[in-house]
């Protein structure tokens, strides 16, 4: 037998800062780059109960990690549970599992950040956040360790929740936070765009960004939903955080495909080979550049082994036992 961490979402989520994130995160791309394996979501549906059953992993050799997701969303209970197991890359031990949910905004936000960093104007200062939920929270607090904002602009349909948000953040940030009644007034004359919504059709649209711009799109990841139009696609440096994801469930991209205005050649490298310094990222100031960002087990993998480091240093969790095959697959 041996012991492994059980850790709730009450245990980690308050466990680390955003810039821990960032940090584990942005180290388990570039181990991604040089080499780590990682593969792209796969997604099971059922029609009745309405449901999705969806599952990634990584394997990331320094960090002396492995794992990822598996999540359901839907089904009858409506409702979403995530479960991450954490494996020791060396002894393939079990290490913990932890109830996902409440990590679930941050190790995304913190996969956004790195992607700014990498790919944004250093000396950005103007942020629009295109949606107003959970993971618009988790991207901005994130990305606002990575650049040094003075002025971020939230649009969401709902006004009352766009209001909101702008009233949590403008407390919470240095910079001045200012709800807008459009994407086009968010967009307009911003050098970071991050979209985290739920549409199905574009949220932004090329007229509407500059030359220069960065922008992070982690809101869907579905082959026919996408939040950029074609013509951001066709215009931008593309960087995906998995290329196999990029013809798999990358929505934007792959209307682009359709639409005969790239090919993919278009992506000009993954996330992973910028961070490792494999391939450039930004290379001048009137550069467009896209990170899609469609969830990976790098960021669960990485946030995953930080949060239980830091539980295990506050003594926090709970042991359970898990038998190895050795004793247990007996067949009798």
């Amino acid at each position: 037998m041996t012991d492994t961490l059980f850790l709730t979402s009450d245990d980690v989520a308050e466990l680390a800062p955003p810039v821990a994130y960032v940090e584990a995160v942005r180290e388990g791309y570039r181990q991604r780059g040089d080499g780590a394996p990682a593969e792209p979501r796969q997604t099971f549906l059922r029609s009745e109960p309405s449901g999705m059953l969806t599952n990634y992993a990584a394997l990331l050799p320094d960090t002396g990690a492995m794992g990822g997701y598996m999540y359901a969303a839907g089904f009858g209970a409506g409702d979403a549970w995530f479960m991450t197991p954490l494996f020791d890359a060396q002894s393939g031990e079990p290490l913990a599992l932890l109830d996902g949910a409440s990590m679930n905004p941050f190790k995304t936000g913190a996969a956004g950040a790195v992607g700014v960093d990498a790919l944004a104007r250093e000396d950005a200062t103007t942020l629009a956040v295109i949606g107003s939920g959970a993971q618009a929270r988790g991207q901005i607090r994130a990305t606002a360790t990575v650049r040094e904002f003075t002025d971020v602009r939230v649009y969401s349909p709902t006004r009352e929740n766009r209001e909101a948000f702008a009233s949590e953040f403008d407390e919470e940030l240095e910079a001045s936070v200012d709800a807008v009644d459009s994407s086009t007034a968010a967009v307009s004359g911003a050098d970071v765009v991050i979209t985290a919504t739920t549409a199905s059709e574009p949220v932004v649209e090329s007229d509407d960004l500059e030359s220069g711009t960065h922008v992070t799109a982690m809101g869907q990841y579905h082959p026919k939903k996408r939040e950029l139009d074609v013509a951001t696609i066709e215009r931008a440096t593309y960087v995906p955080d998995l290329r196999k994801r990029a013809t798999a469930d990358a929505g934007s991209f792959l209307a682009a495909l359709e639409a005969g205005v790239v090919t993919e050649d278009h992506v000009h490298a993954e996330l992973g080979e910028v961070i490792a310094g494999e391939a450039a990222g930004r290379t001048s100031r009137d550069e467009l550049t896209v990170f899609d960002s469609g969830g990976t087990g790098i960021e669960t993998t990485a946030a995953a082994y930080m949060l239980y480091e830091r539980a295990l240093e506050e003594g926090l969790g709970t042991e359970i036992s898990f038998a190895p095959a050795s004793e247990a697959l007996t067949g009798r």
